[in-house]
């Protein structure tokens, strides 16, 4: 048997390597997001699309056909979400902050978390009152400040990371407890900020505004949010859409120490 055909490169490899690790990565973007059921229905017309065709049944091939051809534009439009942060996902890893995190992992962790300390402990310290007072809480950490999710919809403030700060801010008569608090670096940049609400429809039945935007948030951008549930004091962790429940304080500190650049 000629089994020549079957010779392999290099390149070949690597071709095939790079595409699993898109589909890997793209799977992880729409997986338990509303997106993983647009794909399904939009997987089901092409294959019922070369079915007709096969079967020669012209109305449906024409039908199905002309919405092929559109196929391009119709999944930028639906995938718009996803798109965008596929690529701040590979922005993200390709950027030369990333590499300085490389850098600090092997030769400065230690004093980068000591340092790093002295920013989280404030917002610890204020989770810790509020899920004591079972006081609401939305806290989003930004890479940098996107005008277009955060400016134009809350009250800017651009003021230094303290407990009672942040615990006055969510104070239930507070005119600024409605929203999210966005921290970037050092700064609380603004708070009362209006956030989009996920579209994931597979959330339990006791995630509230706060839980649904802070999801949200973490779907739309590469910020992470941290919520304080007002019904329970539960502390809950959202990052790339995906959320972790009633976090210790111990997980909080080390999720923020990785993720609160």
């Amino acid at each position: 048997m000629d089994l020549s055909f079957l010779h392999f490169s290099f390149f070949d490899v690597l071709d095939v390597v790079l595409v699993a690790i898109i589909i890997y990565q793209i799977y992880n973007l729409i997986r338990g997001t509303i997106a993983a059921n647009i794909f399904i229905g939009l997987a089901i017309l092409c294959a019922l699309y070369f079915v007709v065709k096969a079967l020669n049944m012209r109305l449906l091939t024409g039908i199905l056909g002309n919405f092929m051809n559109v196929g391009i534009l119709a999944l930028i439009v639906v995938f718009q979400q996803e798109i965008r942060r596929f690529l701040l996902l590979v922005g993200r890893n390709a950027s030369l902050q990333r590499n300085k995190a490389w850098w600090k992992y092997f030769f400065g962790r230690k004093e980068e978390e000591k340092n790093n300390l002295a920013r989280i402990k404030p917002i610890i310290d204020a989770c810790k009152t509020m899920k004591d007072s079972r006081t609401g809480a939305l806290i989003v950490f930004a890479k940098y400040y996107d005008e277009e999710f955060f400016h134009n919809s809350s009250e800017y403030l651009d003021a230094k990371i303290t407990k009672r700060l942040l615990e006055s801010i969510f104070q239930k008569n507070s005119p600024l407890h409605d929203g999210a608090v966005i921290i970037v670096g050092n700064k609380i940049k603004s708070a009362s900020c209006i956030l989009p609400l996920t579209d994931n429809t597979n959330l339990p039945p006791q995630f509230g505004l706060r839980h649904r935007a802070g999801i949200g948030i973490s779907e739309a951008s590469d910020a992470t949010a941290l919520i304080v549930s007002e019904e329970t004091g539960e502390i809950a962790y959202a990052k790339q859409g995906k959320v972790k429940m009633d976090i210790s304080f111990n997980e909080l500190e080390k999720l923020l120490n990785k993720d609160f650049d």
